[in-house]
């Protein structure tokens, strides 16, 4: 159990290290290259950068308040 519970958080290190380098490449390195130029090619256009953040953040906090509301309904019915 401890084994693959570890291979489980190695392997979702490794993504994270993945999406990270790949969006700051994507946001920070990627407007000063020249837009004709090979790399450009793996990165959506820019303004994805913000909108896909933004859009994330707004279901994750729809599902926070989501959850915590039917949390406190629960609780008040169970008094």
């Amino acid at each position: 159990m401890g084994a693959s519970d570890k291979f489980i958080g190695f392997v979702m290190l490794l993504f994270s290290i993945f999406v990270f380098a790949y969006y700051t490449t994507w946001v920070i390195v990627t407007p000063f290259i020249v837009s004709d130029h090979w790399i450009q090619q793996y990165f959506l256009p820019r303004e994805y950068g913000i909108i896909i953040p933004l859009v994330l953040l707004v279901v994750g906090i729809t599902a926070i308040g989501t959850f915590l509301g039917l949390v406190m309904i629960k609780s008040k019915k169970n008094k």
